[in-house]
């Protein structure tokens, strides 16, 4: 391995070897993390107003070489004025706290500047360097500053121990990368390769050795993940990528991702795998209250964590929820924090989308602003994340929730009173114009007064104490600092509207019609993406709402599975069309249901456009055949053990039985769950999965009628079509398994429809009521009894 050159921010490593004390959501940057990314703007207000002695964002790195590698620091200087004395290095920030009640300036901050000064002074051969710390109200503009002198040898002794310190966490993640790489000379597929699959691995290892994005059509029993895990793997060994981010939207699809690493480490892969859990499932504690009055574990928390890092990373090399809460039992710190803090050290994370994407909960020390490495994003379920993008960059706020906090404020600060006043007029001007819904073209002056609304909460909760209030006010604070967080990322992408929701609250929304630009420019955060999915069509269609670029790869993986294995039927004379809704319509759906139970009993799910029609069809079906099949039927917001208790009634064999799952398109069985074998003989999707008319499907339709693409396709008919794909993709799951396809209504027959069928479809039937016995029964005769 030839020498290696460890790279680390200036930033990174301050806040890293010099973090100490309480972890404390209370006090001390509430707002100063975002004012980081805010700050940009101050900092060139500020470089603006100085002299031509001063140089602003002067990029500096430092190199230290040690025997078996180099430790490369760099940074950017916000500003180094140059004077008859000598050189200051100026380091700004910007607060939302009162600058006058800052006693001195924070350690970490203080450090970074004392890191410029030290490589500055060097380079320029001085034996004494300034330090000026200019800190910035965000609101207000006021600036307060301090100043420092230090010898070139006073920076040099503490410089030395900061690196030195750095030193062990350097030198295990060289010898770590050396054993991994080591451990992937001659490592194999682990799997006899099925049809298709070679080139699917040898597409995302291209991707990723060319730095491009690939779109990956793969049906299921494709093995997808592994597909992409192994040609990423790779990729780390021979130095393309430095770590692998797996993506995924549900639970079950990060534990198939989980298997699929440790069956390489089987095989004798050496890979660090970690897998985040969100916070409200990782905290010990009855409420995620994050500081020390709360949590005794809170208390300290930055004085152990390292240390208990550090053990587990020598100790084992998979983490994943059970691992975590008992290493964080052990040194007493919260499992969440350190698991964010495991992240940096390993090789592959399998979280969730908003990991990654999500501007409020991405992981900043990957993804926060001037951020970037050699990352590999694996995005699995793919087709989950055009919905799951929008819904992350909006944002919407209520009138209601100002008069509310007015009222709860107006005993403590008369200004934040009469800056929410400001903001409840502007939205009670639009609710006067509002009769549906309205368009705007812009906020007008609510931008501003939110503006000032935030910081004078800003102030506010630096006063109050821990209680009830505080709580109120500090969700108000989040949504206000979300909402103008996706304000400063509006463009052409974005719709800003107004309504009354379905209980007659007013409000404003920020409604990001397609999130491809703000998706973006967080893969952008790395070198490549594999976007993957069994439901990826039409690829254009996904490629348009997921991808910013027009170079990306697309690829449509084949089927290992026999067309012998299902039987496709589309029952011609059936509708689920809000016209034709009722009991004869539902009679016809319910004579299908019959059929296929009739013909060939066993385990059948039935899905519907919504719980309305399911409720309504399960009522005429009992009326009509009683109580002949068991029927279990899927209600709204079920919670996990409903749901585990309704799939293990398709476990085993039912022989002569049948049972009868009535679902919901799009819903928790809908996808992400596997039936194998006998378990699942059969999916009847009743309609075409459109969406409910409402504002914002018709937003998009008009939206992208404008752009001159089908608006009814991109709002109504490509969404409906995939929760189609997905129901009717629970019954084949393995090269074993048999099954019947219904789609049950007119709509499917027409050219519309059929030509957004996956190319293993090709070989579907017509039926009616009449017919689809005969069709049904004659595919169950044609296959050996052994395998019913």
């Amino acid at each position: 391995m030839e020498h290696e050159v460890i790279r680390i921010s200036v930033r990174n490593l301050v806040e890293f070897i010099l973090r100490s004390g309480d972890l404390d959501n209370r006090r001390g940057g509430l707002a100063d993390r975002e004012a980081m990314a805010k700050g940009s703007r101050i900092h060139r207000k500020i470089q603006r107003q100085m002299s031509g002695a001063y140089q602003a964002e002067v990029p500096l790195a430092y190199e230290k070489e040690y025997d078996d590698f180099t430790i490369r620091l760099e940074g950017r200087a916000d500003g180094i004025i140059t004077g008859d004395e000598g050189f200051t290095i100026d380091e700004i920030k910007g607060i939302y706290r009162d600058v006058a009640s800052l006693a001195e300036p924070a350690p970490v901050h203080l450090a970074q500047a004392k890191c410029y000064a030290l490589i500055w002074g060097r380079e320029k051969n001085q034996e004494q360097m300034r330090v000026q710390m200019t800190y910035c109200n965000l609101d207000t503009e006021e600036i307060r500053r301090f100043s420092f002198s230090y010898t070139m040898e006073e920076l040099g002794e503490w410089f030395d121990w900061l690196l030195d310190s750095y030193y062990r966490w350097a030198n295990w993640q060289h010898q770590w990368k050396k054993k991994r790489n080591t451990s992937m000379q001659g490592l194999e597929f682990p799997f006899p390769y099925r049809e298709g699959q070679r080139e699917v691995v040898s597409s995302v290892y291209r991707t990723i050795l060319r730095k491009k994005q690939l779109f990956l059509q793969a049906p299921t029993g494709l093995g997808k993940t592994m597909s992409t895990v192994f040609p990423a793997v790779r990729s780390m060994g021979e130095g393309i990528s430095e770590k692998v981010f797996y993506l995924t939207a549900k639970t079950i699809t990060r534990k198939v991702a989980w298997e699929a690493f440790e069956i390489l480490r089987q095989k004798g892969l050496a890979c660090k795998v970690l897998v985040l859990t969100a916070k409200e499932k990782m905290c010990v504690c009855d409420k995620t209250d994050c500081n020390p009055a709360a949590c005794p574990r809170a208390r300290g928390h930055f004085d152990r964590v390292n240390e208990a890092v550090f053990e587990l990373l020598n100790r084992q090399d998979g983490f994943d929820r059970e691992t975590l809460l008992a290493q964080s039992e052990s040194w007493q710190v919260c499992p969440y924090e350190m698991s964010l803090d495991v992240a940096t050290w390993v090789d592959a994370v399998i979280c969730d989308y908003n990991y990654v994407f999500d501007p409020d909960a991405h992981l900043r020390r990957f993804f926060g602003e001037g951020n970037r490495g050699d990352y590999v994003f694996l995005i699995d379920e793919a087709h989950n994340l055009a919905e799951r993008g929008r819904e992350m960059y909006s944002a919407a706020l209520y009138k209601e929730d100002f008069l509310a906090v007015r009222r709860l404020v107006k005993p403590w600060r008369k200004k934040l009173e009469r800056q929410l006043d400001k903001c409840n007029q502007q939205m009670l001007e639009w609710k006067r114009e509002s009769e549906t819904y309205q368009i705007l073209d812009s906020l007008g002056s609510l931008g501003i007064h939110l503006m000032n609304v935030m910081g004078e909460l800003e102030l506010l909760l630096e006063e109050l104490d821990q209680g009830e209030l505080r709580e109120k006010i500090l969700d108000f604070y989040f949504q206000v600092r979300t909402f103008l967080n996706i304000y400063d990322l509006v463009d052409d992408n974005y719709v800003i509207y107004t309504r009354h929701d379905e209980e007659n609250h007013f409000f404003v929304r920020l409604f990001c019609v397609n999130p491809a630009e703000n998706l973006q420019k967080c893969v952008d955060k790395g070198i490549s993406a594999v976007y993957f999915s069994a439901t990826l069509l039409p690829v254009t269609y996904y490629r348009k709402l997921l991808s910013g670029r027009t170079d990306d790869y697309a690829i449509y993986a084949g089927t290992p599975f026999s067309p012998d294995q299902k039987l496709l039927l589309l029952g011609r004379d059936v509708s689920s069309r809000y016209t034709r809704r009722g009991p004869r319509e539902y009679e016809k759906i319910c004579q299908y249901i019959y059929q296929a139970a009739a013909v060939h009993p066993g385990n059948y799910m039935v899905f519907f456009p919504s719980y309305k029609m399911m409720q309504d069809v399960y009522e005429v079906y009992c009326g009509l055949y009683g109580t002949k099949q068991e029927i279990l039927v899927q209600s709204p917001s079920m919670n996990e053990k409903e749901r585990e208790e309704f799939l293990e009634r398709f476990e085993g064999e039912k022989e002569e039985e049948t049972l009868l799952g009535f679902c919901v398109m799009g819903g928790i069985f809908a996808e992400g769950i596997d039936l194998a074998g006998e378990r699942l003989v059969g999916a009847l999707v009743v309609g075409t999965g459109l969406p409910q008319i409402s504002c914002e499907r018709e937003i998009l339709k008009n939206f992208y009628d404008a752009q001159g693409v089908s608006g009814f396709d991109y709002a109504y008919r490509f969404p409906g079509m995939n929760k189609v794909l997905q129901s009717a993709g629970r019954v084949i799951r393995t090269g074993e398994d048999r099954g019947v396809i219904l789609l049950l209504d007119e709509r499917f027959c027409s050219w519309e429809y059929r030509t957004l069928f996956p190319r293993e479809w090709a070989d579907y039937q017509v039926c009616t009521r009449e017919t689809a016995a005969e069709r049904m029964r004659e595919f169950w005769e044609g296959i050996p009894k052994t395998n019913l």
